[in-house]
């Protein structure tokens, strides 16, 4: 097995770049993506991200939560790093819970085209509720947008997304 050219790795400018900037304000043009190996093969890609922060829209207060990011790519993979300034950069944005993860999955469909995707939040409880909102969406073709349906009828019965 051929490892990858520096071609196919042009558009990856993050991964080892030790002068890093942490942006604290919402911004999807940080995502990048490289090409996918294996496309023909259905293979899930999953992501847990334990420190997720951004803040209450009416209260200003930080939220904290952990985002779990599952999806089968198509032809492109998002790049590690860019996901993890991606998700940081919403530090200092203000949105509800359930808006923060739609919008994560839109960019990402935005810049991956995935077969499937699934995003969910565990929400820390604040004043003893915790919200724990959960997205997804398939390819408009059948076996994926089947696949999504299935999944968000039964999304609490998979307990590796927390």
């Amino acid at each position: 097995m051929q490892g990858r050219t520096k071609k196919e790795l042009a558009g990856i400018t993050l991964l080892g770049n030790q002068g890093t900037e942490y942006v604290d304000q919402y911004d999807p043009s940080i995502l990048e993506s490289f090409a996918n190996k294996h496309p023909d093969n259905n293979y899930f890609v999953n992501f847990h991200c334990p420190e997720f922060t951004s803040l209450c829209p009416i209260t200003g207060q930080p939220d904290f939560a952990t985002i779990y990011i599952s999806y089968i790519p198509d032809q492109l993979l998002v790049e590690s790093k860019s996901l993890k300034l991606y998700l940081f950069s919403f530090r200092n944005h203000g949105d509800f819970h359930e808006d923060c993860v739609n919008i994560i999955m839109k960019d990402l469909i935005v810049l991956l085209n995935p077969k499937y995707i699934e995003v969910k939040g565990n929400f820390t409880p604040r004043g003893g509720i915790s919200i724990n909102p959960y997205c997804n969406y398939g390819k408009k073709e059948p076996r994926w947008s089947e696949m999504a349906e299935k999944r968000l009828q039964f999304h609490d019965m998979y307990p590796d997304m927390g």
